[in-house]
């Protein structure tokens, strides 16, 4: 059965948040907001924070830096997810993904459902792991990293959660690199 085992210690991790946008500003990054409050809450920490312009460059250097960063432990981002044209986050990732993470997608596509129906159809949520860090790709509205954040990631990033969790095989995720595999 799932749930937190209180007999294992709660192990914060470090995660930045970027949010992809050609209108956000600080002080109107709602999305950001969001999300920054809920791990803030949850007892992490928050390793970085940024905007960047629906540009696969930008995006995808933004969050490269973080990939090459040690401090950093998964990164967020929300934003661009949409089929617009300037929708690029994905694009923008994907490539840089060791491995995908399909079941992520398949939840939030569920708990999304749940909640606007078929109009979950118009995210291209995704997410994966590159160097050890893993990435989470969300679309730009509150309610959809609210619904990422509660109904997904506050309990995979959290070591209490059983029967397992994303945290405690961070450990293993660069196997592949160490044994000189690619």
């Amino acid at each position: 059965m799932a749930g937190l085992d209180t007999s294992r210690s709660f192990v914060p991790l470090r995660i930045a948040v970027l949010t992809v946008s050609d209108t956000r500003r600080p002080e109107d990054d709602r999305s950001g907001d969001t999300l920054v409050e809920r791990l803030g809450r949850a007892g992490h920490e928050l390793a970085g924070r940024a905007i960047v312009q629906d540009d696969v460059e930008a995006i995808r250097s933004a969050v490269r830096r973080w990939i090459e960063d040690p401090a950093v432990d998964a990164v967020i981002t929300t934003g661009g997810t949409g089929f617009t044209g300037r929708d690029v986050t994905p694009e923008a990732l994907e490539p840089l993904f060791e491995k995908r993470m399909d079941g992520f997608s398949a939840v939030f596509h569920r708990i999304s459902y749940d909640k606007i129906g078929t109009s979950t159809l118009q995210s291209r949520a995704t997410a994966g792991v590159a160097g050890a860090t893993y990435i989470f790709v969300l679309p730009g509205s509150p309610g959809a990293c609210r619904d990422a954040w509660d109904g997904i990631l506050e309990a995979q990033l959290d070591y209490r959660h059983r029967p397992c969790n994303f945290v405690e095989i961070m450990p293993r995720l660069d196997e592949h690199l160490r044994r000189g595999g690619g």
